[in-house]
């Protein structure tokens, strides 16, 4: 019943930040346990686990479709279990399979913790919502995906926030991407999420078409879509933003200088870190002193001669 409990405030918390008229929910994105206490640490109140930096950390290849439910879930979970008190937004791509899959997959991040999730209405063989040519299913088969994570949700303990996605603005247009969203919405989706958008008019449009249903803005600098700050996205009525790409790009850069300075002048680049002498900065920031506290307060006495 605890995981039952802690699962519901996740969800909770996230809903009512959705509910204050002058909020918009900024999640940074992340993808394994060091990014996400990094975020933590820097005290934001939700969390985004991205299915490219998933993708890419887990399994070392790019986002076309290729991790598993299992893969997602299982590093869902683990996120969502630093701090519970955190909603968690998870991508859940395609949903993994027809509708019974899709039930499976809002199953298992319900109860991994999550408290919000998306599906798309790209085919299986999907990817990355900022590369060109993407396939879509039919309008039909998207809502069976709604629907389907919809009686799941309705049937189990606990609850999660639905966010519908649609890819459909690049290949069929503005009005029917916004028809599908729509129709998802009507089929008990919370949460629309218009992918791709192209110009400011059209970021402003959706928001303006989808009212009262919050609507999520993806920021991928670098892809087809305005680098929009919060605080313009806000303006322009968005309710929830995204930043899936935050933690991959200045990873990416500081690690192949990293390894390239050593490869080529034989000695790592000299950085604030190194004249620590000590991993143990690292280590505190992901949770180290809860570690000694939590041993010392049950009797234990491993840490008593310091770390």
């Amino acid at each position: 019943m605890t995981n039952q409990v802690e699962q519901q405030t996740a969800v909770a918390a996230l809903r009512a930040q959705l509910a204050e008229p002058d909020k918009i929910v900024v999640c940074p994105g992340v993808y394994d346990g060091f990014t996400a206490r990094m975020a933590l640490k820097a005290g934001f109140d939700c969390l985004y686990m991205t299915g490219a930096g998933t993708t890419i950390s887990r399994l070392g290849m790019p986002d076309l479709g290729i991790a598993t439910l299992n893969d997602m879930k299982e590093t869902a979970s683990m996120i969502a279990s630093l701090d519970q008190s955190v909603p968690l937004i998870a991508d859940a791509d395609t949903g993994y399979g027809g509708p019974v899959m899709v039930g499976r997959t809002v199953a298992q991040y319900m109860q991994a913790g999550v408290a919000a999730l998306h599906l798309e209405d790209q085919v299986q063989s999907k990817r990355c919502g900022h590369l060109l040519n993407k396939q879509l299913v039919s309008e039909e088969e998207f809502l069976s995906r709604i629907r389907a994570a919809v009686l799941v949700r309705n049937q189990r303990v606990g609850d999660i926030l639905i966010i519908a996605r649609t890819d459909a603005l690049q290949s069929k247009g503005y009005e029917v991407a916004r028809d599908r969203l729509k129709a998802a919405v009507a089929a008990g989706a919370d949460i629309a999420f218009l992918e791709g958008i192209t110009s400011k008019e059209h970021a402003k449009q959706i928001c303006l078409d989808m009212a009262p249903t919050p609507v999520l803005y993806n920021n991928v600098p670098g892809g087809v879509s305005p680098d929009f700050s919060v605080q313009e996205a806000k303006e322009l009525g968005f309710k929830l933003i995204i930043y899936p790409g935050l933690c991959l790009q200045p990873v990416f850069e500081a690690v192949t200088k990293a390894m390239e300075t050593l490869k080529e002048a034989g000695a790592p680049p000299k950085t604030d870190f190194n004249s620590t002498g000590s991993p143990k900065l690292v280590f505190e920031a992901v949770g180290l002193q809860e570690c000694i506290s939590l041993d010392k307060a049950a009797g234990g006495a491993s840490y008593d001669g310091g770390v």
